[in-house]
């Protein structure tokens, strides 16, 4: 004969007390005298009694559930993200629901709109402008921003781009590379970012950048690109991606075009995805502290529903990687 789970009432019974005073001891919502509290433990041991999560949801009034938001589960770098951002979460009893928004803006509004019903708080990324997303305030759930924001008042966890390209570039510079080139991703806000450190640098040894943009942030994109990049009168000496997917897509097909890496050309990109290492030639990359961009998007959000004072911004020291994707200029 199979065994009944024991209820709230069955421990309440054992316990010697009312189902509403064991209710209020799981759910913490009440502390009790001390001979009540070690009473009611025994009686949860002994029973072996498991608390119901959708009865606790409905007492305190969380799920114990977040929501996280990104652009592209086949991107290692989200992936990174992820990885760091749940390990927060179960370290304080949190599960992670996870939206992927393949890089569709027409489909974040109702994707997270109905994530936000499920959910205590939400880590959200987006491809749509800020001007576009106010109603992610509206949705009166504590939220976490990856990215800056100039107008919108939310916590926010970002990168410092605009440092990180500046550094890869001056790289470049003392390297003798002077027709430097960008493969960017004009739909992401942090194209603007990496595109303006490089510029900035640039600017500062009187040289000009040559900008190529991308349909999508994939290797399949930076493969499609590199022919109209490297077959025209005067290819760049040294190219940087927007991330390293397109970097790596890129040294692909230009490796099959018939030019030698980095003789012909140097090639960098941005995330510090595991597989640039594992290239030949490995990949020089920008890390963006991926896994650390996770970790503190979740202490930040989880510090708002407790409602915790947290910095608005938190903003991330990239660094650079230096591999043999790029070399000096002989």
């Amino acid at each position: 004969m199979k065994k009944s789970v024991p209820t709230i009432r069955d421990v309440a019974a054992a316990a010697g007390v009312s189902t509403a005073t064991v209710s209020k001891f799981v759910n913490g919502a009440q502390r009790f005298s001390p001979p009540v509290e070690d009473t009611i433990k025994r009686v949860i041991a002994e029973l072996g009694y498991r608390s119901n999560p959708l009865a606790q949801s409905m007492i305190t009034g969380r799920t114990k559930t977040v929501g996280l938001s990104i652009l592209d589960i086949t991107n290692p770098h989200f992936t990174s993200i992820v990885k760091g951002a749940n390990r927060v979460a179960q370290a304080h009893g949190y599960t992670v629901l996870l939206v992927d928004t393949e890089e569709n803006p027409e489909r974040e509004r109702p994707l997270l709109e109905a994530l936000s019903r499920r959910v205590d708080g939400m880590i959200v990324f987006s491809r749509m402008q800020e001007k576009d997303i106010g109603w992610l305030t509206e949705m009166d759930r504590p939220l976490v921003f990856f990215g800056r924001l100039s107008q919108l008042e939310l916590p926010t966890v970002a990168s410092d781009d605009h440092r990180g390209a500046y550094m890869l570039t001056r790289h470049l510079i003392t390297q003798g590379h002077r027709r430097i080139a960008y493969l960017g991703f004009s739909k992401s806000r942090r194209d603007e970012e990496r595109m303006g450190g490089i510029k900035e640098c640039l600017a500062a040894h009187g040289l000009e950048l040559c900008v190529y943009d991308g349909s999508a942030p994939s290797a399949i994109e930076g493969e499609r690109m590199c022919s109209s990049i490297m077959l025209g009168a005067e290819h760049p000496e040294a190219l940087i991606c927007y991330n390293d997917l397109m970097a790596l897509g890129f040294m692909k097909a230009a490796q099959t075009l018939g030019f030698r890496l980095p003789a012909d050309i140097s090639v960098a990109g941005f995330d510090n995805i595991q597989f640039g290492n594992y290239t030949s030639p490995a990949l020089t990359t920008v890390d963006l502290q991926s896994e650390r961009m996770g970790v503190a998007a979740m202490e930040k959000l989880l510090a708002t529903i407790d409602g915790t004072p947290t910095d608005r911004l938190t903003r991330i020291e990239p660094q650079l990687i230096l591999r043999a994707s790029t070399a000096n200029r002989n």
